[in-house]
């Protein structure tokens, strides 16, 4: 009859912290606004925060600016409408990007920004991934493949967002370490892979000797690779990415395509940013700013990243 007792104790004590969890966000909205939903790393972040913001008690709203900016601004003025509580804000470009912020905040209403910043008017916290240290990392990983030798060109993502601008410096500086500098800038305005090949199509043509290819995303990056599958250049071009996208994961495993990428905790990302929301509907003071590490990525450890991504 004791351990009965105790059993059902147990049971009791785990179905109240449950309960207590779901209480958090019981009637409560998260609204979250997206650049684009095609995109495999946003994709993932609003997946983590649908699917914990709901086991939190959430209803959570989620807006697709395709990657338009003033699209994205007028989506949020209309979340501001419908009374959400809390905002999730990754901005879809620097153009207007703090519209949104001083929006919410006149509404009262929490802005947590996840993946790029408002540097004029940051939200209450910001989640990212520390990619100025990622990608130098993967720069000296060029370095060490190539024996500091090469041709190298840079795809950008969208210009002037935060993630483009740390991750020129990163890959700048882990390049550099070995006296490699890059020989072609290009900037794409959707991070996408069909950017990626048209401009590393262009690029081999101006340049045949190219033999590095840098992708700041790993859509780029996998469309870069197509372009150098059809150049068929006569010496071994490296293309590394950034992110640790699925399906780029899968193919770098199964087709060696992408040669190295940087694995970001996207998954973390989207809970920690309903973490953040709990936290700042509660009253409590929230980390400014909220890093997590990324994983540089090739064949060698891909697999556990494919089992389990981050």
């Amino acid at each position: 009859m004791f351990k009965f007792n105790k059993l059902v104790l147990a049971t009791l004590a785990t179905a109240a912290l449950a309960g207590s969890a779901f209480a958090q966000g019981s009637g409560k909205t998260i609204g979250v606004a997206v650049p684009n939903l095609q995109a495999d790393f946003f994709n993932i972040i609003k997946q983590g925060i649908d699917t914990y913001g709901k086991e939190k008690g959430y209803k959570v709203v989620v807006v697709d600016a395709k990657n338009d900016a003033a699209t994205q601004v007028n989506q949020i003025q209309d979340l501001i409408s419908q009374k959400i509580d809390a905002l999730v804000y990754i901005p879809a470009g620097a153009t207007a990007a703090a519209v949104p912020v001083r929006a919410a905040r006149k509404a009262g209403i929490p802005v947590i920004n996840v993946d790029r910043n408002v540097d004029s008017d940051p939200g209450d916290t910001f989640i990212y991934g520390r990619s100025v240290a990622a990608t130098t990392e993967l720069g000296k990983w060029v370095c060490d493949k190539t024996g500091g030798k090469g041709t190298a060109v840079m795809i950008h993502g969208q210009r002037g967002t935060t993630p483009e601008k740390e991750r020129t410096e990163g890959f700048t500086a882990g390049l550099a370490s070995c006296g490699i500098k890059i020989s072609q800038h290009q900037w794409t305005e959707r991070w996408a892979a069909d950017e990626g090949n048209r401009i590393a199509q262009d690029m081999l043509q101006r340049d045949p000797n190219i033999s590095i290819i840098i992708g700041q995303a790993d859509g780029i990056a996998m469309g870069a690779s197509q372009a150098v599958k059809l150049a068929k250049p006569k010496q071994k071009v490296w293309v590394v990415g950034f992110d640790g996208d699925p399906g780029a994961l899968v193919a770098m495993k199964n087709s060696g395509t992408l040669d190295a990428t940087a694995t970001q905790q996207t998954w973390t990302m989207g809970k920690m940013a309903v973490d953040a929301v709990t936290d700042l509907l509660a009253g409590k003071t929230v980390p400014k700013d909220q890093p997590t590490d990324a994983r540089v990525t090739t064949k060698e450890n891909v697999d556990q990243f494919i089992k389990q991504h981050p």
